[in-house]
């Protein structure tokens, strides 16, 4: 694999989104909330068909699971991997308050086969759901492989081994080679830490196919940047929700809109909607996405599964 070519995106004491919009500041946050105008949507929708994934998956056949939100199983030659795990009920530092599921969880943590690695695409709490990375880190055998900077918050709930990564760097493991790549977001836990600490996507490199994960991101040059550096992905998680209001949500989040052109500037075979149908976290209500991805991406290399679903690969 050639040197890096993605661009510098760090100043010395923070990250940033190089050639694009930062993301929005305290005081568009205060004008987005009084302002909001969000759609109904149900406190808690009781449509989950819940499966049990196999022990393991040998062979090239790929089966991908969508668990919900941004949680994604990803099983290939005696591999699990599993993408920004959440299973809490609330996408919040607090157990009493924040947004709250609106769906179950597509498989349960008890019929979670083994995970051997991890992926975590930033520090949101939508994506790094630390009580989740806790029950995962107990079963022991696990990877957790994360961007620049947030090792240190696994390494103080005794969550390990972490192995972080900046964009252009790469870690081999034994069917395959995790590639850290761009995204155009932010990071945030607190007040006081904003871009301390890298964001990013993951490309995932079989002897048989490349999986991009996009972890969650803003449309941007990134994904011609990832195609010219990988090629075309077999398959591509990318995210559709919390995109409303447009001018708020734009630097760092994608529409269904923004998705489908992501599906086409990457050339991927198939992508697959992620980020939706779960949390409620902007003014959309929680099936809008995937309403305006059906009537928007048109055929079926754009799939849109049910938290629980599964598709195969061979």
């Amino acid at each position: 694999m050639p040197p890096s070519k993605f661009p510098k995106h760090f100043d010395g004491k923070r990250f940033y989104n190089p050639n694009a919009p930062q993301a929005p500041g305290l005081l568009d946050l205060l004008r987005w909330k009084l302002t909001s105008r969000p759609q109904p949507s149900p406190n808690f929708i009781q449509d989950v068909e819940q499966s049990t994934p196999p022990r393991r998956v040998e062979g090239p056949a790929l089966r991908i699971t969508l668990i919900n939100h941004s949680t994604v199983l990803l099983q290939q030659r005696d591999s699990n991997i599993l993408t920004d795990p959440i299973w809490s009920e609330r996408t919040s530092p607090i157990s009493w308050a924040g947004p709250r599921r609106r769906r179950n969880p597509g498989v349960s943590l008890k019929n979670l086969p083994p995970i051997d690695t991890v992926l975590l695409s930033h520090n949101h709490y939508d994506h790094l759901d630390l009580p989740t990375l806790r029950k995962l880190a107990s079963r022991g055998d696990s990877t957790f492989i994360v961007p620049s900077g947030v090792g240190r918050l696994l390494r103080s709930q005794n969550i390990g081994p972490a192995h972080e990564l900046d964009w252009g760097e790469s870690l081999s493991l034994t069917s395959h080679t995790i590639h850290c790549v761009p995204a155009l977001h932010f990071s945030s836990r607190t007040l006081f830490d904003r871009n301390h600490t890298l964001w990013c996507g993951y490309v995932i490199e079989y002897p048989e196919r490349l999986v991009y994960f996009a972890g969650d991101s803003a449309f941007g040059n990134h994904f011609a940047q990832i195609r010219e550096r990988f090629g075309s992905p077999a398959i591509a998680l990318l995210p559709i929700g919390a995109y409303d209001p447009r001018w708020f949500m734009s630097p760092v989040h994608m529409g269904p809109d923004e998705a489908v052109r992501a599906h086409q500037i990457l050339a991927a075979t198939t992508s697959i909607a992620i980020h939706h149908g779960t949390f409620q976290l902007a003014d959309e209500s929680i099936d809008t996405p995937k309403k305006q991805l059906m009537s928007t991406a048109g055929d079926a290399s754009f799939l849109i599964l049910n938290n629980g679903q599964f598709a195969d690969f061979t």
